[in-house]
């Protein structure tokens, strides 16, 4: 079992540059599967997520070759082939392979996808448009077997029930390939929609609306290789950005797209952060006195329910009282209890954080509950005095490229090793 260990308490000064989205590689990853070329994709991410993706393309036929943060891969030798279960449960994002598999063979048999318990993450909505494009589900053991009549989904008009980043990518996987227009209707506004329907557009896709409640598909025969830029990383960008405020002593933060953090960043000038936003990066100053805020999180383009749990040890250190409600992951609070082993003043009431400060963290043993609580914790460690010790450390791998190594060259005192 490997850990993290981190001697805090060390002003931190100097630049990162933030990596390649996470949460839209692993749907450009699966994307792939629908195209009759060669797709390479640059800055993509050193993190265990892309791992495991390139396992399944490589199990399921692709070819795959990867030189640092290009990614190359031929999906010309996939084949329609039951999903290998283990790995589909080692990610959330799995879920993906339902709509490109769907789109390029007509059908799909994949086990129910794994990741983060946020409490409960159901599918409905996919397997709904899938229906709607005429296809139909069936269990065969621990599997779903999803077909479409004659192999061959058919556009539709789907309305969603709730606004989901999951269901609208994996619609728009299916429909790029099905016969016919399909409308997908209070679809999700992510960046990472964005970057999806750009790539799969780049390939010889038909795809309009991407990043309004309104899309629009025209299905297309084929789609071709290409070559595509994944986005800046703004959940990595907030991470750093709240960590830059709370032990930083002058850090840029530099691949940053302002517009993708508007939102987050207004919250953090209502705090008081000091910061200098340019066309392409964050300057982050040292900060004085910040004051205590309320955090909501919200669908784009509200704050991320991604950045609540990191942002969490920064609004430690204000003066005053807040309170944080994420209305997207009602069990996203795994972090407070691993908080209030250092010493803060944090507890959960009902549906909602309050918290308490400023706060004198003291280093302890704690634990990384999700891939975004792990990042809490680092940020913790370091904001603390003396030692701490985080566990479950496969969780921030998932998500963070290397994060050591970028903490490390920031001035860090911060170690992983093996137990």
């Amino acid at each position: 079992m490997r850990k993290i260990i981190i001697n805090g308490g060390r002003p931190l000064t100097g630049k990162v540059t933030v990596s390649g989205a996470k949460n839209s590689v692993v749907a450009l990853i699966p994307a792939i599967i629908l195209a009759d070329g060669i797709v390479t994709l640059d800055g993509v991410p050193a993190i265990s997520d892309v791992d495991s993706l390139i396992d399944i393309m490589e199990t399921m036929g692709a070819s795959v070759r990867r030189d640092g943060e290009c990614l190359e891969i031929d999906p010309r030798g996939v084949q329609d082939m039951p999903m290998p279960f283990g790995k589909i449960n080692s990610l959330r994002a799995s879920y993906y392979f339902y709509g490109s598999l769907l789109g390029r063979f007509g059908q799909a048999i994949v086990g129910l996808p794994g990741g983060c318990d946020l409490g409960p993450r159901p599918i409905d909505l996919h397997l709904k448009a899938f229906e709607a494009m005429g296809a139909s589900m069936t269990y065969e053991g621990s599997n779903m077997h999803l077909v479409a009549g004659d192999k061959q989904l058919h556009g539709a008009h789907i309305f969603m029930d709730t606004v989901s980043v999951g269901a609208t990518i994996n619609t728009m996987l299916a429909a790029v390939k099905a016969h016919g227009r399909t409308v997908i209707e209070n679809a999700a506004r992510e960046p990472e929609i964005i970057d999806v329907a750009t790539l799969l557009n780049n390939m010889g896709a038909r795809v309009r609306g991407a990043g309004t409640d309104v899309i629009i598909i025209e299905g297309v025969e084929k789609l071709h290789g290409t070559r595509h830029q994944v986005i800046p990383d703004r959940i990595e960008a907030g991470t750093y950005i709240a960590l830059a405020a709370a032990v930083g002593q002058g850090i840029q933060i530099d691949n940053v797209l302002y517009e993708h953090l508007e939102s987050y960043i207004a919250k953090l000038e209502e705090m008081g952060v000091r910061m200098t936003v340019s066309e392409d990066s964050v300057f982050v100053e040292k900060q004085e006195q910040l004051k205590a805020v309320s955090i909501k999180t919200s669908p784009y383009p509200g704050v991320a329910t991604d950045l609540q749990q990191p942002l969490t040890p920064l609004l430690l250190k204000t003066t005053g009282n807040g309170r944080i409600i994420d209305t997207i992951y009602e069990k996203r609070v795994g972090h407070v209890a691993e908080l209030a082993k250092m010493g803060a003043q944090i507890a959960t009431r009902s549906n909602y954080i309050t918290y308490q400060g400023p706060n004198e963290l003291i280093g302890a043993q704690v634990k990384a509950t999700d891939l975004r609580a792990g990042a809490a914790m680092i940020i913790a460690g370091l904001m603390a005095q003396g030692q701490t010790e985080i566990t479950n450390v496969e969780f921030i791998l998932r998500g963070y490229s290397n994060i050591i190594e970028k903490l490390t060259d920031l001035g860090a005192d911060i170690q992983l090793i093996e137990d």
